[in-house]
């Protein structure tokens, strides 16, 4: 009865191999299931990247808003007239070429002078003093300033 026993045990065990760790066995199909499941996420991610591409493209063939921002945030261009304000965070210091570039356009006229109109001299700004500039102001790159 032993024997018997022993016999059918191992027989079973044969039948179960192919079935768990054979070819197509259960290990193999979950394995690929979890790697379809992982693939179909990438196809999703990359068709959102499509079509937000898609977008883009149909936006730069029918309309400038896309070409000007484009021109705007990758090229650094404006259009005439306006002006450059670049706000730096707090604790950051303003870069070494910056107050170059701000006297740079001080002593350059802003708009030119018509020949019929009366030129008039361009007045200095006055300068900020402890005396002229409230106690809770800050300078134009966001530094604090010692309070007396």
């Amino acid at each position: 009865m032993r024997l018997l026993f022993l016999v059918l045990f191992v027989l079973v065990g044969l039948i179960q191999y192919p079935l768990w760790l054979g070819k197509g066995g259960w290990f193999k199909v979950w394995d690929l299931q979890r790697q379809v499941a992982a693939q179909r996420e990438t196809n999703e991610g990359l068709r959102a990247r499509n079509a937000a591409l898609e977008a883009e493209v149909r936006d730069l063939e029918n309309g400038s808003g896309a070409i000007e921002e484009r021109a705007r945030g990758e090229l650094g261009m404006m259009r005439d007239g306006e002006v450059f304000v670049h706000i730096l965070p707090q604790n950051t210091q303003p870069p070494a070429g910056g107050a170059s570039l701000a006297t740079e356009a001080a002593t350059r006229p802003a708009t030119p002078v018509r020949a019929s109109a009366p030129a008039t001299p361009a007045r200095p700004a006055p300068a900020a003093t402890s005396a002229t500039r409230p106690a809770n102001a800050r300078p134009a790159n966001g530094a604090a300033t010692p309070q007396r």
